[in-house]
């Protein structure tokens, strides 16, 4: 009898993909449009994401260029990032909005650096949680007589083996975001 891993899976995908997206919030010194992610502007009454007002573009190594559909909606950008603390520095110009991104000082790369390690113990958290809950469903299944002890062995085996994996890919993406922003 085998012991249904998917949803331990689907979980561990889902915490790889969060991290991803928390790590994409994280600056560094090299511009990257998912930093603007989080940022939501007021359009026409409403608060959009940037990516769904404008265009955004990788202008060099260190900015980025706005260009809205609506020019009038460019200030708003502007105050958006200004308001948003990502440590960024917003110009607005005939083309659109040119953020620059300013080198990261050695104090605020420890607070980052911090904050990723966070984001891991997070993740990691994640991980420990639903191991649980699969470790008591087999437990539970062998207390009911659905499986033998050798299979319960087995089965907590098998899951070790995937929790290892994912904490591995988490760490992988905890440490390459550690190297960006000691970059």
């Amino acid at each position: 009898m085998a012991h249904d891993f998917n949803e331990f899976r689907r979980l561990g995908e889902s915490t790889l993909t969060w991290l991803k997206k928390e790590y994409a919030s994280i600056r560094t010194s090299q511009a990257t449009p998912n930093i603007l992610d989080s940022v939501s502007v007021e359009v026409y009454g409403s608060l959009m994401p940037i990516n769904q007002t404008s265009s955004v573009l990788v202008a060099g190594p260190k900015s980025l260029l706005i260009t809205p559909w609506d020019k009038s909606v460019a200030p708003n950008i502007d105050r958006a990032i200004r308001e948003s603390n990502l440590g960024l520095s917003v110009s607005l110009d005939s083309q659109g909005i040119r953020v620059s991104f300013p080198e990261l000082t050695s104090e605020r790369r420890t607070i980052l650096i911090k904050v990723v390690r966070e984001k891991l113990e997070e993740g990691r958290i994640r991980i420990r949680t639903e191991r649980e809950k699969s470790l008591s469903e087999i437990d539970r299944k062998v207390d009911m007589g659905e499986l033998s002890k050798d299979d319960k062995f087995r089965f907590k085996s098998e899951l070790q083996k995937l929790v290892d994996d994912v904490n591995q890919r988490l760490e992988e993406l905890a440490l390459k975001k550690e190297k960006e922003i000691l970059e």
